[in-house]
Protein backbone atom coordinates (compact mmCIF):
# COMPACT_ATOMS: atom_id res chain seq x y z
CA UNK A 1 0.00 0.00 0.00
CA UNK A 2 1.07 4.08 -0.74
CA UNK A 3 1.00 5.67 2.25
CA UNK A 4 -0.55 9.18 2.61
CA UNK A 5 2.86 11.12 1.91
CA UNK A 6 3.91 9.29 -0.84
CA UNK A 7 0.50 9.71 -2.24
CA UNK A 8 0.16 13.62 -1.72
CA UNK A 9 3.49 13.75 -3.67
CA UNK A 10 2.98 11.40 -6.40
CA UNK A 11 3.81 13.23 -10.01
CA UNK A 12 1.06 12.51 -13.11
CA UNK A 13 2.31 10.45 -15.78
CA UNK A 14 4.42 12.09 -18.35
CA UNK A 15 3.82 10.56 -22.22
CA UNK A 16 6.89 8.24 -21.98
CA UNK A 17 5.40 6.67 -18.82
CA UNK A 18 1.71 6.31 -20.43
CA UNK A 19 2.95 4.74 -23.65
CA UNK A 20 5.42 2.08 -22.01
CA UNK A 21 2.28 1.13 -20.02
CA UNK A 22 -0.21 1.11 -22.80
CA UNK A 23 1.21 1.92 -26.42
CA UNK A 24 -2.26 1.26 -27.84
CA UNK A 25 -2.97 4.86 -26.38
CA UNK A 26 -0.41 6.52 -28.87
CA UNK A 27 -1.35 5.09 -31.85
CA UNK A 28 -1.68 7.61 -34.73
CA UNK A 29 -3.81 5.86 -36.78
CA UNK A 30 -6.61 3.31 -36.30
CA UNK A 31 -6.77 -0.89 -37.35
CA UNK A 32 -6.41 -1.56 -41.28
CA UNK A 33 -10.08 -3.48 -40.13
CA UNK A 34 -12.06 -0.15 -39.74
CA UNK A 35 -14.27 1.41 -42.36
CA UNK A 36 -13.29 3.94 -44.66
CA UNK A 37 -16.24 6.36 -42.91
CA UNK A 38 -14.43 6.15 -39.68
CA UNK A 39 -12.92 9.17 -38.01
CA UNK A 40 -9.54 8.63 -36.17
CA UNK A 41 -9.28 10.95 -33.21
CA UNK A 42 -6.01 9.83 -30.79
CA UNK A 43 -6.52 9.22 -27.01
CA UNK A 44 -3.40 11.63 -26.93
CA UNK A 45 -5.60 14.25 -28.43
CA UNK A 46 -7.86 13.59 -25.84
CA UNK A 47 -5.07 13.86 -23.06
CA UNK A 48 -3.53 16.81 -24.13
CA UNK A 49 -7.33 18.41 -24.06
CA UNK A 50 -8.31 17.13 -20.79
CA UNK A 51 -4.71 18.53 -19.42
CA UNK A 52 -5.63 22.11 -20.98
CA UNK A 53 -8.74 21.73 -18.51
CA UNK A 54 -6.83 21.09 -15.40
CA UNK A 55 -7.09 17.19 -15.76
CA UNK A 56 -3.39 14.92 -15.50
CA UNK A 57 -2.90 11.27 -16.41
CA UNK A 58 -2.75 9.47 -12.85
CA UNK A 59 -3.06 5.49 -14.58
CA UNK A 60 -3.34 4.16 -17.44
CA UNK A 61 -4.10 0.24 -18.96
CA UNK A 62 -5.05 -1.86 -21.75
CA UNK A 63 -6.74 -4.99 -22.37
CA UNK A 64 -4.79 -8.15 -23.62
CA UNK A 65 -5.43 -7.85 -27.93
CA UNK A 66 -6.77 -11.23 -28.66
CA UNK A 67 -5.45 -10.99 -32.19
CA UNK A 68 -2.98 -9.04 -33.78
CA UNK A 69 -4.76 -7.18 -36.60
CA UNK A 70 -6.11 -5.40 -33.18
CA UNK A 71 -2.66 -5.19 -31.27
CA UNK A 72 -2.10 -1.40 -30.75
CA UNK A 73 -5.50 -0.64 -31.35
CA UNK A 74 -7.39 -2.54 -28.68
CA UNK A 75 -9.67 -0.51 -25.50
CA UNK A 76 -7.58 0.88 -23.29
CA UNK A 77 -8.55 3.00 -19.90
CA UNK A 78 -6.93 5.98 -19.06
CA UNK A 79 -7.46 7.66 -15.30
CA UNK A 80 -7.59 11.46 -14.62
CA UNK A 81 -7.50 13.69 -11.35
CA UNK A 82 -7.40 16.82 -10.77
CA UNK A 83 -5.35 17.94 -7.69
CA UNK A 84 -7.12 21.21 -6.93
CA UNK A 85 -10.71 19.13 -6.58
CA UNK A 86 -10.76 17.00 -3.56
CA UNK A 87 -13.16 16.03 -0.59
CA UNK A 88 -12.10 16.50 2.43
CA UNK A 89 -14.20 14.46 5.38
CA UNK A 90 -14.19 16.13 8.70
CA UNK A 91 -13.05 12.67 9.80
CA UNK A 92 -10.35 12.99 7.89
CA UNK A 93 -11.09 10.64 4.83
CA UNK A 94 -9.34 12.50 1.90
CA UNK A 95 -11.00 11.64 -1.30
CA UNK A 96 -10.08 12.39 -5.13
CA UNK A 97 -12.82 12.58 -7.74
CA UNK A 98 -11.29 10.69 -10.84
CA UNK A 99 -12.17 11.02 -14.38
CA UNK A 100 -11.92 7.33 -16.36
CA UNK A 101 -11.72 7.48 -20.18
CA UNK A 102 -12.04 4.57 -22.24
CA UNK A 103 -11.84 4.29 -25.98
CA UNK A 104 -10.16 1.92 -28.56
CA UNK A 105 -8.30 2.37 -32.12
CA UNK A 106 -10.19 -0.23 -33.77
CA UNK A 107 -13.68 1.22 -34.75
CA UNK A 108 -15.35 -0.20 -32.02
CA UNK A 109 -15.80 1.86 -29.25
CA UNK A 110 -16.54 5.83 -28.79
CA UNK A 111 -14.54 7.74 -25.77
CA UNK A 112 -16.31 6.83 -22.53
CA UNK A 113 -16.44 8.41 -19.46
CA UNK A 114 -17.10 7.58 -16.23
CA UNK A 115 -17.06 9.39 -12.17
CA UNK A 116 -15.07 7.65 -9.60
CA UNK A 117 -13.50 8.32 -6.64
CA UNK A 118 -9.60 8.18 -5.21
CA UNK A 119 -9.83 7.15 -1.36
CA UNK A 120 -6.83 8.62 -0.01
CA UNK A 121 -6.59 6.11 3.13
CA UNK A 122 -5.96 2.73 1.09
CA UNK A 123 -5.00 4.01 -1.97
CA UNK A 124 -8.35 2.06 -3.78
CA UNK A 125 -10.17 3.31 -6.67
CA UNK A 126 -14.08 3.41 -6.85
CA UNK A 127 -16.29 3.66 -9.45
CA UNK A 128 -19.48 5.51 -9.08
CA UNK A 129 -23.05 3.70 -9.82
CA UNK A 130 -24.05 5.04 -13.27
CA UNK A 131 -27.16 5.94 -11.55
CA UNK A 132 -25.63 8.66 -10.16
CA UNK A 133 -23.66 9.43 -13.28
CA UNK A 134 -24.41 8.23 -16.67
CA UNK A 135 -21.58 7.45 -18.66
CA UNK A 136 -20.53 10.27 -21.14
CA UNK A 137 -20.40 9.41 -24.93
CA UNK A 138 -18.60 11.38 -27.61
CA UNK A 139 -18.50 9.93 -30.75
CA UNK A 140 -14.73 10.51 -32.65
CA UNK A 141 -16.57 12.01 -35.49
CA UNK A 142 -17.08 15.77 -34.76
CA UNK A 143 -15.45 15.32 -31.86
CA UNK A 144 -14.24 19.15 -30.24
CA UNK A 145 -12.26 20.39 -27.19
CA UNK A 146 -15.93 22.50 -26.56
CA UNK A 147 -17.69 19.44 -26.47
CA UNK A 148 -15.28 17.85 -24.04
CA UNK A 149 -14.91 21.29 -21.50
CA UNK A 150 -19.46 21.07 -21.68
CA UNK A 151 -19.00 17.35 -20.41
CA UNK A 152 -16.58 17.57 -17.84
CA UNK A 153 -17.63 20.63 -16.43
CA UNK A 154 -20.98 18.70 -16.29
CA UNK A 155 -19.39 15.76 -14.46
CA UNK A 156 -18.16 18.59 -12.36
CA UNK A 157 -20.72 19.84 -11.20
CA UNK A 158 -22.79 16.54 -10.26
CA UNK A 159 -19.99 15.87 -7.52
CA UNK A 160 -22.15 17.67 -4.51
CA UNK A 161 -24.11 14.74 -5.46
CA UNK A 162 -21.90 12.32 -4.52
CA UNK A 163 -20.62 14.35 -1.34
CA UNK A 164 -24.02 13.61 -0.40
CA UNK A 165 -23.67 9.88 -0.80
CA UNK A 166 -20.86 9.36 1.04
CA UNK A 167 -22.13 11.73 4.26
CA UNK A 168 -25.34 9.41 3.62
CA UNK A 169 -23.24 6.43 3.76
CA UNK A 170 -21.28 7.62 7.07
CA UNK A 171 -24.45 8.67 8.81
CA UNK A 172 -25.96 4.77 7.92
CA UNK A 173 -25.18 1.64 10.84
CA UNK A 174 -25.47 -1.07 9.79
CA UNK A 175 -25.99 -4.03 12.47
CA UNK A 176 -24.25 -7.50 11.98
CA UNK A 177 -26.80 -9.16 9.84
CA UNK A 178 -27.30 -6.03 8.12
CA UNK A 179 -23.28 -6.01 7.54
CA UNK A 180 -23.55 -9.61 6.40
CA UNK A 181 -26.59 -9.34 3.83
CA UNK A 182 -24.68 -5.99 2.71
CA UNK A 183 -20.92 -8.07 2.19
CA UNK A 184 -23.42 -10.64 0.52
CA UNK A 185 -25.02 -8.59 -1.88
CA UNK A 186 -21.09 -7.26 -2.65
CA UNK A 187 -20.49 -10.36 -3.78
CA UNK A 188 -22.81 -11.32 -5.93
CA UNK A 189 -21.81 -8.40 -8.22
CA UNK A 190 -18.36 -10.66 -8.83
CA UNK A 191 -20.11 -13.84 -8.71
CA UNK A 192 -23.17 -15.70 -10.72
CA UNK A 193 -26.19 -16.81 -9.23
CA UNK A 194 -24.84 -20.42 -9.70
CA UNK A 195 -21.52 -19.56 -8.84
CA UNK A 196 -22.95 -18.41 -5.09
CA UNK A 197 -24.50 -21.85 -4.53
CA UNK A 198 -21.37 -24.24 -5.42
CA UNK A 199 -18.83 -21.74 -2.94
CA UNK A 200 -18.89 -20.95 0.49
CA UNK A 201 -17.32 -17.86 1.77
CA UNK A 202 -16.78 -16.26 5.59
CA UNK A 203 -18.60 -13.39 5.26
CA UNK A 204 -16.95 -12.38 8.34
CA UNK A 205 -14.09 -12.30 7.39
CA UNK A 206 -14.81 -10.53 4.38
CA UNK A 207 -16.31 -7.68 6.80
CA UNK A 208 -12.44 -7.76 9.08
CA UNK A 209 -10.95 -4.42 8.04
CA UNK A 210 -7.26 -4.54 6.55
CA UNK A 211 -6.64 -1.45 8.74
CA UNK A 212 -7.54 1.05 11.40
CA UNK A 213 -9.01 3.59 9.62
CA UNK A 214 -11.76 1.39 8.34
CA UNK A 215 -13.15 0.47 11.46
CA UNK A 216 -16.60 1.04 12.45
CA UNK A 217 -19.89 -0.10 11.77
CA UNK A 218 -20.88 2.92 9.57
CA UNK A 219 -21.86 1.85 5.71
CA UNK A 220 -18.75 3.71 4.09
CA UNK A 221 -16.42 2.07 6.05
CA UNK A 222 -18.00 -1.03 5.70
CA UNK A 223 -18.13 -0.78 2.11
CA UNK A 224 -14.89 0.24 1.26
CA UNK A 225 -13.34 -3.22 3.45
CA UNK A 226 -15.78 -5.10 1.38
CA UNK A 227 -15.29 -3.23 -1.92
CA UNK A 228 -11.28 -3.07 -1.59
CA UNK A 229 -11.56 -7.44 -0.87
CA UNK A 230 -13.34 -7.77 -3.69
CA UNK A 231 -11.38 -6.24 -6.65
CA UNK A 232 -7.96 -7.38 -5.03
CA UNK A 233 -9.04 -10.92 -4.62
CA UNK A 234 -8.33 -10.72 -0.36
CA UNK A 235 -10.36 -13.38 0.40
CA UNK A 236 -10.60 -16.98 0.48
CA UNK A 237 -13.81 -19.41 -0.25
CA UNK A 238 -14.30 -23.38 -0.46
CA UNK A 239 -15.34 -24.59 -3.53
CA UNK A 240 -15.78 -28.65 -4.09
CA UNK A 241 -14.51 -29.13 -0.45
CA UNK A 242 -11.33 -27.40 -1.37
CA UNK A 243 -9.78 -23.98 -0.03
CA UNK A 244 -8.66 -21.80 -2.62
CA UNK A 245 -7.67 -18.30 -2.52
CA UNK A 246 -9.60 -15.60 -4.50
CA UNK A 247 -7.57 -13.85 -7.50
CA UNK A 248 -6.98 -10.14 -8.08
CA UNK A 249 -9.59 -8.64 -10.80
CA UNK A 250 -6.94 -7.30 -13.06
CA UNK A 251 -9.08 -7.07 -16.18
CA UNK A 252 -10.28 -2.82 -16.36
CA UNK A 253 -13.77 -3.61 -17.86
CA UNK A 254 -14.30 -6.73 -15.16
CA UNK A 255 -13.05 -3.71 -12.33
CA UNK A 256 -15.25 -0.78 -13.70
CA UNK A 257 -18.53 -3.01 -13.66
CA UNK A 258 -18.37 -4.98 -10.38
CA UNK A 259 -17.35 -1.39 -8.79
CA UNK A 260 -20.09 0.58 -10.39
CA UNK A 261 -22.43 -2.52 -9.56
CA UNK A 262 -21.32 -2.41 -5.29
CA UNK A 263 -21.59 1.46 -5.29
CA UNK A 264 -25.06 1.00 -6.53
CA UNK A 265 -25.35 -1.82 -3.99
CA UNK A 266 -24.14 0.36 -1.12
CA UNK A 267 -26.66 3.53 -2.18
CA UNK A 268 -29.86 0.81 -1.79
CA UNK A 269 -28.45 0.42 1.62
CA UNK A 270 -28.36 4.07 2.24
CA UNK A 271 -31.74 4.84 1.00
Amino acid sequence: MVNQDQMQTKQFMTNEQIKEKAPSVFSESPSPEVSKHYTHIPTTKVIEDMRTLGWDVVDVQEVKARKNATKGYQKHLVIFRNNDIVINGEDGDTVYPQILLTNSHDGKNSFQFQAGLYRLICSNGLVIATTQFEAVKMRHMGYTFEELQVNIREMVEKLPLTVESMNKMKQTELGQEQALKFAEDCLKTRFTENEMKRITIDLNELLNPVRDEDSGNDLWSIFNVVQEKIISGDFEYVAAGKVRKAREIKNFKQDQKINSEMFEVALEYAN
